[in-house]
């Protein structure tokens, strides 16, 4: 071989390590009218290219030049490389039979070193068609020789094949095994894309064992390394939109999936691939609720492997199909038996997903009432219970929370879904992110219905009680993790808060969006959302449980708590106090729904004068809502206080509308655990109060120009309130509510700070806030159903968001955001919350006064200046509110304005 000959073979490993200057090297090459030898490489090379990041068409002209030109040359070595790289561009393109042939002869055409590159890429395609027992046998004869030859970067190839091949057939620690030997021998190469495929090779496995914050950083990351080479990442994609399923994110995996398929088709992209983003596709919109969607995803997945003779990724296409069509009611003996069918083909492939193929043939047998048939598929679904990663385990657990249901069998029943709820919240508990724990709960939501159902059936109103508090708001057990001194995350966030406030006083002055800033905060959001997902949790929870009788003494006789559970679409009302659970059967859920959809538009007009005829309708319909959600409950809740549990799809219910809570002391709770954690949460020491003013208010925030004066102090100051310095007598908990010493200590200890004007910029508010025993924040509230964590508060820099909020060590004991949509949020998982007020719950704050409706600048700052002064009576924000309510005016307005308003939590 010549030195010529050695600079053109460079281009070959170059294609992988800088491939566009490899590209660019190769078509300077053939500029050159090279011998046959060199031009065989260059346009190999860029077949290469065209094959992994352009046209497959190209690629394939390209290659068969390559070939023909090889043979021309009389070098059979080159052939064979030739010959397999053209296999591998054919059945990428759905031409397995052709590609195939091709690796035929180039086995053939190969000796030693060669044939062992020729078995890699081999075995690489037979991994491409699902048949992995092929692969594994290709990969084993490949190994040895390319470690005898020192062939450090096909020997790393063919490691990280090898690994990838077990994670399919669900060896992860085999795998492990792999890719820790490839990513040695990565780090003493060049092959930079090779490098960024190890990584993300490392965040599939971290996918398959369990550790979802993992797979995205590494995904991530791979992500990175692949934009600096300027290469397309559609595989990355498919196993992104796989790891965004998981993690409960199945819209947006959705919408990537699409967005890739789009991109792939725009460049003639490879067959396969664009099969594999279908397939994924169809699995996205069959969990984000899109039964038709993903039957015309699946439909097409399953024509294009079918014809590329790609038999395990049809199957497993097949799977979705018939998941698909079960969702939209095709129900059929047929269908049983195509399940069953794919269930026995998975298992043969030693597919993980074999067992949820049982689960389903078992699930619609039930339906059909065919028990016996539905008990053996069952059965071999219920195996997966003991082993493997948590959502397999789950799926064991359902199937036998099934097969004892269909026995009769309430207590199997309760223990099976025990089981795999305990199964979740391990897995949940290891995401670090708010938002990632509360949308996996959605992989609980059918184990949670059956216990439910099965304690209504047998085990009274305490034990449905119990189970409804199992899975409802368990995102606020515990404090998320405290996201990380991360500089990246930080500047990322100070550079939105300044971008988001350029495009809002864009739209503000001139009233019309600027898309380049749009396209930028846009940018920003998905940055320090990725970074935040990153975030890994804490050790498992503690199994603390709900305990009714512990409820039951803090209620004692006086407290009501309506705790509202949902079962097959109707209300249950569980009415807990005096020692005692009481179940009501209230309206059904569609229609209460309805109606407060028609009650907030209601709200909406009411806020702005001129509307008063509206208001008997309002009544009205807040009467038929107390119908439906209380039904004959509301003639047993005695005198006294009231805490409201709500289920998440009834969080913008505005309580106080209902008659017979209208002139109650009325508190909301996510869960009735989350409302003992707020009774017994005690107060900071000091009684550190804050008042925040945003910019833009119609009213100027006047009632904190209001308080200020009122507490004697300056902006941006503090100043003592009028009272005696000391300790507050009593100890909360002990014959003292926390909420009662909140106030003590606000009398008489209080350290006030108005922040207002530039001083109300985030990073100084956020200092403020931490720890603060009250802080009042008077700024537009903007709701983001689209990113509920992008929720926000106005400042004076910017946006105040969620995910400043979950970076204080304390958040402020009591909290009153005085404006408009501030009490809204979006219902994820089985039964989750995201917003503002469930951001705060978690972090040491134990009552939050919020707002669920648009409402009238000018008639909150009476309820406002009212409310503050029943807290400075001592009273608790349930209290105080519902006072503040009866002293407004009594128009249309300021009642309106009353009515939108709740207090949350127990302070």
């Amino acid at each position: 071989m010549t030195a010529g000959n050695d600079s053109v073979l460079e281009l070959l490993p170059m294609v992988f390590a800088a491939p566009n200057e490899a590209l660019t090297r190769a078509e300077g090459v053939l500029a050159a009218d090279p011998p046959p030898l060199h031009a065989s490489v260059a346009h190999q090379v860029i077949g290469i290219w065209q094959r992994d990041f352009g046209d497959t068409r190209l690629a394939l002209a390209h290659l068969r030049r390559a070939r023909d030109l090889a043979a021309r040359a009389d070098s059979p070595e080159r052939e064979a490389d030739v010959l397999a790289t053209l296999g591998v561009a054919l059945v990428h393109s759905g031409r397995t039979r052709e590609g195939l042939a091709a690796f035929e002869r180039g086995v053939a055409r190969g000796t030693g070193h060669t044939r062992a590159r020729v078995l890699f890429r081999r075995a690489y395609v037979w991994w491409v068609l699902g048949r992995h027992k092929e692969a594994l046998e290709d990969v084993r004869r490949a190994i040895p020789v390319l470690r005898q030859a020192d062939d450090v970067i096909w020997t790393a190839r063919a490691l990280t094949l090898r690994a990838t091949v077990h994670l399919a057939l669900g060896s992860v620690e085999r795998a492990d095994a792999d890719f820790t030997a490839a990513e040695r021998l990565w780090d003493t190469t060049g092959q930079e894309h090779d490098k960024a495929d190890a990584v993300e090779s490392r965040g599939l496995a971290a996918f398959r064992s369990g550790d979802v914050p993992a797979a995205l950083r590494l995904l991530d990351e791979a992500e990175e390394r692949y934009a600096k080479l300027g290469t397309p990442t559609f595989m990355l994609t498919i196993r992104r939109c796989e790891v965004l399923m998981a993690a409960g994110l199945a819209p947006e995996a959705l919408a990537e999936a699409d967005a890739a398929t789009a991109a792939l088709d725009g460049i003639g992209g490879q067959s396969t691939r664009r099969a594999e983003l279908l397939l994924v596709a169809a699995r996205a919109a069959r969990l984000a609720g899109e039964p038709r969607t993903s039957l015309a995803r699946a439909a097409l997945a399953v024509r294009l492997f079918a014809g590329q003779r790609r038999t395990w990724y049809e199957t497993h296409a097949r799977l979705v199909l018939i998941e698909a069509r079960a969702a939209t009611g095709r129900g059929s003996g047929r269908l049983v038996a195509d399940a069953a069918a794919v269930a026995e083909r998975l298992a043969a492939f030693g597919a993980p997903a074999a067992p949820e193929a049982s689960l389903l043939a078992g699930r619609i047998a039930l339906g059909l009432g065919w028990t016996a048939d539905a008990e053996r598929h069952l059965a071999v679904a219920a195996r997966s219970r003991h082993g493997g990663p948590p959502l397999a385990r789950m799926t064991g657990w359902a199937a036998q929370a099934l097969r004892a249901r269909a026995a009769g069998s309430a207590r199997g029943v309760l223990e099976a879904c025990r089981r795999g709820l305990d199964v979740l919240d391990d897995h949940r508990m290891t995401l670090g992110a708010s938002e990632l724990r509360a949308r996996a709960t959605a992989q609980g939501a059918e184990l949670a219905a059956l216990a439910q159902e099965a304690s209504l059936v047998s085990g009274g109103p305490r034990r449905l009680l119990v189970w409804s508090e199992r899975w409802r708001a368990t995102v606020l057990t515990a404090p998320p993790t405290r996201p990380p001194a991360d500089p990246a995350l930080l500047s990322g966030m100070t550079a939105f808060r300044e971008i988001a406030a350029r495009a809002e006083a864009a739209r503000t002055d001139g009233g019309r969006p600027v898309p380049a800033l749009e396209r930028e905060q846009r940018r920003l959001e998905r940055e320090i959302r990725s970074r935040t997902l990153h975030m890994r949790g804490g050790a498992p929870g503690d199994g603390d449980r709900f305990d009714v009788g512990r409820l039951l003494r803090r209620l004692g006789d006086g407290v009501r708590l309506v705790e509202l559970a949902v079962l097959d679409g109707r209300v249950h009302v569980l009415l807990c106090g005096q020692g005692r659970v009481r179940r009501f059967e209230a309206g059904l859920l569609a229609e209460a729904e309805r109606e407060a959809e028609h009650v907030q538009a209601g709200l909406r007009r009411l806020a702005h004068p001129g509307a008063e005829a509206r208001l008997p309708l309002v009544e009205a319909a807040g009467a038929r809502l107390q119908e439906l959600l209380l039904g004959p409950a509301a003639a047993h809740l005695g005198s006294g206080p009231v805490v409201v549990v709500p289920p998440g799809r009834l969080h913008r219910v505005p309580w106080a509308l209902l008659p017979a809570l209208r002139e109650r002391v009325l508190s909301v709770s996510p869960s009735a655990s989350s409302w003992l954690r707020a009774r017994d949460t005690a107060p900071p020491p000091g009684g550190r109060q804050v008042l925040v003013r945003g910019p833009g208010l119609a009213s100027g925030g006047a009632e904190v120009t209001e308080l200020a004066e009122r507490y004697g102090v300056r902006a941006g100051g503090a100043g003592g309130v009028p009272g005696t310095a000391g300790a507050v007598p009593g100890t909360p908990g002990a014959g003292v509510h926390p909420a009662r010493a909140a106030a003590s200590y606000a009398r008489d200890v209080s350290r006030t700070t108005v922040l207002e004007g530039d001083a109300a910029r985030v990073p100084r508010v956020l200092r403020e806030l931490d720890g603060a025993a009250s802080a009042h924040i008077a700024a537009h509230g903007t709701f983001r159903a689209d990113s509920p964590l992008f929720s926000s508060l106005r400042m004076a820099d910017g946006p105040l968001i969620v995910h400043d909020f979950e970076r204080l060590d304390r958040s402020p004991y009591r909290i009153i955001l005085s404006c408009c949509d501030t009490a809204r949020f979006a219902s994820v998982g089985a039964d989750e919350l995201l917003g503002l007020v469930t951001a705060l719950l978690p972090l040491g704050t134990a009552g939050v006064v919020a707002c669920s409706a648009p409402v009238n600048d000018e008639a909150v700052v009476p309820l406002m200046l009212a409310l503050h002064k029943g807290l400075d009576a001592g009273l608790s924000l349930a209290e105080a509110l519902r006072d503040a309510r009866a002293a407004l005016p009594d128009d249309a307005v300021h009642r309106a304005t009353g009515w939108a308003f709740s207090a949350f939590g127990a302070a």
